[in-house]
This record gives structure tokens, C-alpha cells and sequence, in this order.
């Protein structure tokens, strides 16, 4: 008997070898596979005319990009953050000598709601570190005016935001610094891998000098405690390759996205998040509230592990839960939006070579799983 196709809910976008090849086939000649080499400084400037920011920072991956800019903050301050996030964000506040103090999000979004922000700030408050969270948008406007007034630096995460506009406007120009991750199962990869856009030189300065352990300039002092966090030549290459479809790429996950929507308007007891009219979307996730009064949301997910097709609980649990941070006290209840859509909301399956046979079968299975 044959065995049931498995649908993940992420797939890595590719070139094709022969594309790759010839991309890397220089790097033979050339000898020099990281410090910055040429398909590494040709990316960043590519990335930069794409994001529309004066600076990029590349890493070997997200998480360290973030890592670096919080190592630009006073240690022992606090950031403002959301605890919906995937736990990198909290980690690499921590990691970096800082206390997370978290907020609760907007129920629509997702995204951490700026109403909340300003109960949260102490006299020890550093920094605001908001998260667009499954392509969907941070209210910027609100955040950077409220980091303005209070003075604090604004430092987003924007791992599913890659390539985004508001009323086109670049998602990267917002805040004192972005994160992009390129991990491999986002909507832009170089199979592993992450970057910093940022539009002030010193910030930039800083960023490079950390990822290289702190040097200055090679052989010189090292002015702060760094790390090893260079993107290689061989990622580069394959964002080189990656970003020349990105467009392409982005209008099948619009496709796949659409017939979902058709297939799934009228079950009841599911929830889509709203679309963002400002928001030129990347459809980075699909994600899905499964509503507690109607459905038992990790049943569902169960039976559709079981059927072949495998969404993801994406967060939970919240980030504040984790033992990792039972030194902060917090009680996760204090966040009760942030709480609720920690217990109800997957993702589905969404990526670029989604087929329109694939998204039937993930509804079918997933209006199954409900009844």
C-alpha cells in the first residue's frame, strides 16, 4: 500500500543546482569562502537596494544577528517585548546582559499592542523590541513615537517580515535596527543565516565589529565582547541565487494563500487573521485560530499529524513560560491575549512550491480534524 504523502508546513525555495554551481564555482579561484568576501559584500549591497536602508549587516544566522544588537544596549537594562515570539527573541535579550519585560499583543495581529508599552517602562527601561509576527506588521508609527518621547532605542525583530512595505514604505525603515532571519524556511533563505539593517554608521561599525569577536579591524583591539557570527561565501551565494526569484516566489505563496482562503471562508469555528490594507504582505505563515469554545485546538492538530499533514502550534508556549525564565517571575496570565492565542492558534502548511492539490488536501484534512 502506498504511503501518505507528508505535507510540513514549511519547505525551503531553492535554485537549481546548476544555478548554485555556477553562482559558487568561482570561490574555487578565489580561495576566500568567509571574512566578508565578494559574494558576501555583493548580497549586503543587493539586500540594501531591496530593503531600501543605508546599512546591512550580515550573520551567520538570526539569532546572533539579534544577539548583536542588544550587545549595542547598557547592560543590566530592560527591554519591552512580546512573549508571542519564538524563544530566540527572549534568548538573545537575556544573552545579552538584559532583562525582558513582557507585553501583551493585539488580538487581531498578533503583534505587541503599543497601548500596553507605556505602563511597562521603568526608569531602567533601555529598549523597545517589537515583533511582526507571521508577516503581520507592527504598529511602527505608535512604537517609534513612544521610543521617541521616552528616548529608547527601537530594535525589531523581523524574521517574518523579509521584503515587506508599509503604504511603501521598506519594514526595515522603521526603529533603530531590523532583524531578518534567512533561515531556511523563510520566505528568503541562504540556507542558513540572518541580517541587521540599521541607518546609522556607528550602529553599523558596531554590528561588524561584534560578529568578527569585537575586532575593530583585524589584528587590532577588541573593543567588546563579541562572537564568530560571519554569514560564509557559500550562504551568500545561495541568497544571490534566492533573490533573484523572490518575486516569483512571493506570488506563488499570494496563490496558495488565496485558494486557502476561498476553501476555508465558511467553517465555522476558524478564525483568519485580518488583512492589513497598508501592508504589502509577504505571506510568510498562515496562521489559523482554531477558537477554544468550538474546537479542542491540539486534538486537531493530532488528528491531522496522524492524517499526513502536520501544522505547527506556532508559539506556544508562550516565551515567558519556559523554565529558562523562571528567574523573572512572571505569570504568563499577566499577558492574557498573548495567553489565549498561545492555546489556539497553528499554522498550516504555506510555502512557494505549495501545489493547489497539496492546500485541498490540507483543508480537507483540517475540516476532518474538526468534526
Amino acid at each position: 500500500m502506498p504511503s501518505v504523502e507528508q505535507i510540513f508546513v514549511t519547505k525551503p525555495s531553492m535554485p537549481t543546482k546548476e544555478e548554485y554551481f555556477e553562482e559558487v564555482s568561482g570561490l574555487w579561484e578565489t580561495g576566500i569562502l568567509t571574512h566578508s568576501g565578494v559574494k558576501h559584500q555583493e548580497l549586503e549591497h543587493k539586500l540594501c537596494e531591496l530593503l531600501g536602508v543605508e546599512y546591512m549587516t550580515l550573520f551567520t544566522n538570526g539569532h546572533l544577528g539579534l544577539e548583536a544588537c542588544f550587545s549595542t544596549l547598557p547592560r543590566g537594562g530592560e527591554v519591552i517585548t512580546t512573549p508571542f515570539t519564538f524563544v530566540s527573541t527572549t534568548l538573545a535579550i537575556a544573552r545579552a546582559g538584559l532583562t525582558p519585560v513582557f507585553c501583551d499583543i493585539e488580538p487581531e495581529t498578533y503583534t505587541i499592542d503599543p497601548a500596553k508599552i507605556e505602563a511597562a517602562i521603568t526608569s531602567n527601561t533601555v529598549a523597545i523590541a517589537p515583533v511582526h509576527v507571521y508577516g503581520n506588521v507592527c504598529d511602527c508609527a505608535a512604537i517609534d513615537e513612544i521610543a521617541q518621547r521616552y528616548n529608547l532605542t527601537v530594535i525589531y525583530d523581523a524574521a517574518h517580515a523579509f521584503g515587506e512595505q508599509v503604504d511603501g514604505r521598506g519594514i526595515a525603515s522603521f526603529g533603530d535596527m531590523s532583524m531578518f532571519s534567512f533561515h531556511a524556511t523563510k520566505v528568503f533563505n541562504t540556507g542558513e543565516g540572518g541580517g541587521v539593517a540599521c541607518h546609522n554608521p556607528e550602529i553599523k561599525r558596531a554590528l561588524d565589529a561584534w560578529k568578527y569577536y569585537g575586532f575593530e579591524t583585524s589584528g587590532g583591539d577588541v573593543e567588546v565582547v563579541g562572537a564568530n557570527a560571519k554569514m560564509t561565501e557559500f550562504a551568500a551565494a545561495m541568497g544571490l541565487c534566492n533573490l533573484r526569484h523572490f518575486e516569483e516566489e512571493q506570488k506563488k505563496r499570494q496563490q496558495a494563500y488565496d485558494r486557502y482562503k476561498h476553501n476555508l471562508a465558511h467553517v465555522e469555528g476558524i478564525h483568519f487573521c485580518p488583512e492589513q490594507p497598508q501592508v504589502k504582505s509577504n505571506h510568510a505563515y498562515l496562521p489559523l485560530t482554531i477558537e477554544a469554545q468550538y474546537y479542542d485546538r491540539d486534538a486537531v492538530v493530532s488528528r491531522m499529524d496522524e492524517a499526513g499533514v502536520h501544522p505547527r502550534k506556532y508559539f506556544y508556549p508562550l516565551t515567558s513560560e519556559y523554565s529558562c525564565f523562571d528567574y523573572l517571575q512572571v505569570d504568563p496570565h499577566d499577558t492574557p491575549i498573548a495567553f489565549k492565542a498561545s492555546r489556539e492558534v497553528i499554522t498550516l502548511p504555506l510555502y512557494a512550491g505549495l501545489t493547489d492539490q497539496q492546500v485541498d488536501r490540507v483543508c480537507e484534512v483540517l475540516v476532518e480534524a474538526l468534526a
